[in-house]
C-alpha cells in the first residue's frame, strides 16, 4: 500500500469519525435543548425512543430513557445492516448511534421554556445539519437510514415514501400524548429537519464525469473495482496542444462518489483532465449504489 493511499484512508477514517461525533452532539443538543422542553417528537428512531419514554413515564413504574431506547431500538437494525447491507457500513452506523446515545445522556437538558415553534424550528435545523453532514461523510445515523435501504430493495419504494409512513405514526402519537397542537409542531419539526438535510446533503444528486486520459485501462479497472459503474469509452481523441492520442471516459455517478473518483484518477493518471457537471435526469440502466 502506497503512502498516498494510507494517508487517503486515514483521512477518510478521521472524517467519518468526526462526522459521527458532530452528529451525536447535534442530535443531543436538539433533543435536550429544544425537543424535550417543547414537548416535540423528533423524526425516525429518535422520535420512537421519545414515545417510549413518554408512555413509560405515564403508565409504568419506571422510565425508559430516550438515550437508552435510541440505542436499543437500533440493535435489530444493526443486525439487518450487517447481513443485508455491509459490515463497514454497519460499524460506522454503530459508532454514530453509540456516540449519540452517550451525548444524549451526558448533555444535561435545560430548564428554560421556549415557544414550541422555536423548539420545532431550531431542533429541526440543528439535527438536520448534523444528520446531513454525517450522510455527506458517507456514514449512516441508524434508524430509518438502515430500514429505508433494506425496504427499498424489497419493495422498490423510495426513501421519501418510507420516511413519510413512519413519521406519520410519530405525529399521530404526538397528538395522543401531548395534544394535536403539539402534533402540528412535531410535523413542522420533521419538515424542517428533512429540508435542512436535503440542503446539506442530497444523496441522490447525479453527476456526469468526463475524463480525458492517456491511461484509460488503469482508471477503468480502479473505478469498476471500487463502485462497479458503467463507463462509455471514446477512443482516438487527440489533445490540441500535445497532439498525443488520448481516451475519453464518460460516466454518471452519485454525488457522494466524487471523492472516490477523484482519488482513483489522481492515483492512476495525475495528468488526466476531469470535469464534473450536475445531471437533472437519468434514463436507462443506472444502478443506485448501496453504502458499504
Amino acid at each position: 500500500m502506497s503512502t498516498l493511499e494510507r494517508l487517503s484512508r486515514r483521512h477518510i477514517l478521521i472524517s467519518k469519525l468526526s462526522a459521527a461525533l458532530f452528529y451525536a452532539l447535534a442530535v443531543a443538543i436538539a433533543l435536550n435543548f429544544f425537543w424535550q422542553p417543547g414537548k416535540i417528537y423528533a423524526s425516525g428512531i429518535t422520535g420512537f425512543a421519545q414515545i417510549l419514554q413518554s408512555v413509560s413515564e405515564r403508565y409504568l413504574p419506571f422510565t425508559l430513557a430516550t438515550s437508552v431506547m435510541y440505542f436499543v431500538l437500533n440493535i435489530p437494525l444493526f443486525i439487518l445492516g450487517w447481513f443485508k447491507i455491509g459490515h463497514r457500513f454497519t460499524i460506522f452506523t454503530l459508532i454514530a448511534v453509540l456516540l449519540a446515545s452517550i451525548m444524549m445522556k451526558i448533555i444535561a437538558p435545560i430548564k428554560m421554556s421556549y415557544d414550541p415553534i422555536i423548539c420545532a424550528i431550531f431542533g429541526g435545523v440543528i439535527n438536520g445539519v448534523g444528520t446531513g453532514i454525517a450522510l455527506k461523510s458517507g456514514i449512516s445515523t441508524g434508524g430509518l437510514d438502515v430500514l429505508g435501504i433494506i425496504l427499498r430493495k424489497k419493495t422498490g419504494k423510495s426513501f421519501g415514501q418510507i420516511n413519510i409512513f413512519f413519521n406519520l405514526i410519530i405525529v399521530i402519537c404526538a397528538g395522543f400524548v401531548f395534544g394535536w397542537t403539539r402534533a402540528l409542531y412535531t410535523a413542522l419539526n420533521i419538515f424542517v429537519n428533512g429540508k435542512v438535510i436535503d440542503a446539506v446533503y442530497n444523496q441522490h444528486q447525479k453527476m456526469q464525469v468526463l475524463i480525458v486520459t492517456e491511461h484509460p485501462k488503469h482508471i477503468i479497472d480502479g473505478i469498476q473495482a471500487k463502485m462497479h459503474r458503467g463507463i462509455t469509452i471514446l477512443h482516438d481523441a487527440e489533445g490540441a496542444y500535445s497532439h498525443t492520442e488520448k481516451t475519453v471516459l464518460l460516466m454518471v455517478i452519485d454525488k457522494y462518489d466524487m471523492y472516490d473518483i477523484y482519488n482513483i484518477v489522481l492515483n492512476n493518471d495525475p495528468y488526466a483532465f476531469m470535469s464534473l457537471s450536475e445531471v437533472s435526469k437519468v434514463y436507462g440502466r443506472f444502478k443506485e449504489q448501496t453504502p458499504v
